[in-house]
């Protein structure tokens, strides 16, 4: 650690942390779901502008992007923080638990926000680089696509970057410890809803019907073959089915039945070859029975790759700023989603995990889930991670 890191993280903990800890939970008890974050951006950008950055609100709808110019330097980076809630109800037990019935920070977002503003103030004060820094805070990560959204409304016309990174918290790992991959870090997630028309009847008379309860049941057992049988067994690929609705009563043979399927690869051409068999599978079993199949297959987020040069840089940063037992060089890859991957199929970049915490703290319990909560201990290792980032990445 260098003696400017080990400065900062002195300062925050004894005048910042407390501060910034406070907004997280301020965050957190208003909670606002994607591209409805017009409290949060409003909270960003008034900051941002009282700390000196130049400020553009709404981009992509709630998007929010500040800059901040130091020197002569030509480079210019990006660092991105997500603001957006999940619709769940919390059950954290916290005193700063949702205010907000069936809405809740249950991914740490507002954690990244407050990580995210506390290195902001800190490079303003204290930061010493030359370049363009922009700080991008992203609406509607969880299932809107609000990184398309702002890429599609300019966000690199306006604030182009030589490379752009983001940073997400991990539970199940050791709370403050950043995990680095280099090459396909997050699974592309594409949906399929599956709607099979056939005609119903009597279940008495099963003879005169064409059954689509039958078809669906043998359309979820053969999907199972595509991940053991079309898929090379050494790389990823998952196709879950979560949902089947058909059918009202037990003595009738239902005329229609829906599925939905999700479906994740770790390769763009393994995601390809997935479509590809979905599709033919279902088609080919519905017809086997006798029934037609509609699918509405909705493209979601590309598969998220983090590119070489960008990452050994990242974990260079980590390792000065942690140590070597502080990082871990090249975690495996998940197969979650997140829209950064957009931002990285068009900016080099990388993206990574902090730990959240492991065992039995409260830091281990998995995102999405009612009784989930961002520990607050990593707001200042976040924000020195960041601004050492910065000063390393825009040297002065």
């Amino acid at each position: 650690m260098t003696s400017t890191d080990a400065s900062y993280l002195r300062s925050v903990l004894t005048d910042q942390v407390g501060e910034f800890i406070r907004l997280r939970r301020d965050i957190h008890r208003e909670p606002e779901l994607a591209f409805e974050e017009h409290r949060t951006a409003a909270l960003v950008a008034d900051k941002l502008e009282g700390w000196g950055y130049r400020v553009e609100r709404g981009i992509g709808g709630t998007g929010v992007v500040g800059r901040l110019q130091r020197g002569t330097g030509a480079k210019r980076l990006g660092l991105r923080a997500d603001m957006d809630a999940l619709p769940i109800h919390e059950a954290s037990g916290a005193e700063w638990a949702s205010q907000r019935p069936g809405v809740m920070h249950a991914c740490g977002h507002d954690g990244h926000t407050a990580m995210l503003l506390a290195a902001a103030r800190r490079l303003v004060e204290y930061g010493s680089f030359d370049g363009t820094l922009q700080l991008i805070f992203q609406p509607a990560e969880e299932g809107g696509g609000g990184a398309l959204r702002m890429i599609e409304d300019g966000l690199f016309d306006r604030y182009p970057c030589d490379a752009v990174f983001a940073m997400h918290n991990m539970p199940g790992l050791a709370q403050g410890l950043l995990m680095f991959r280099e090459g396909p870090a997050m699974a592309s997630s594409d949906y399929a809803s599956v709607t099979l028309t056939g005609f119903g009847g009597h279940g008495a008379m099963p003879h005169k019907a064409t059954d689509t309860v039958v078809a669906a049941s043998s359309i979820v057992m053969a999907l199972q073959t595509i991940v053991s049988r079309n898929i090379d067994p050494q790389k990823m690929a998952v196709v879950t089915v979560g949902a089947i609705h058909a059918g009202t009563a037990n003595n009738v043979i239902p005329a229609t039945a829906t599925l939905e399927i999700s479906v994740r690869a770790l390769d763009r051409e393994v995601r390809a070859t997935l479509e590809r068999r979905v599709k033919a599978l279902i088609q080919a079993q519905a017809e086997s029975y006798g029934v037609t199949a509609k699918i509405d297959w909705r493209a979601g987020y590309s598969v998220l790759v983090n590119t070489p040069a960008e990452t050994a840089f990242a974990r260079a940063v980590g390792t000065e700023l942690r140590g070597a037992e502080g990082v871990v060089a090249q975690g495996p890859a998940q197969s979650g989603s997140e829209d950064f991957a957009f931002m990285l199929e068009r900016v080099p970049g990388s993206y990574l995990l902090i730990g959240n915490g492991d065992g039995d703290s409260d830091g281990a319990c998995m995102v999405h889930n009612p009784g989930y909560d961002f520990n607050d201990d990593n707001i200042a290792i976040g924000a020195s991670y960041w601004t050492l980032l910065v000063e390393r990445f825009l040297t002065a």
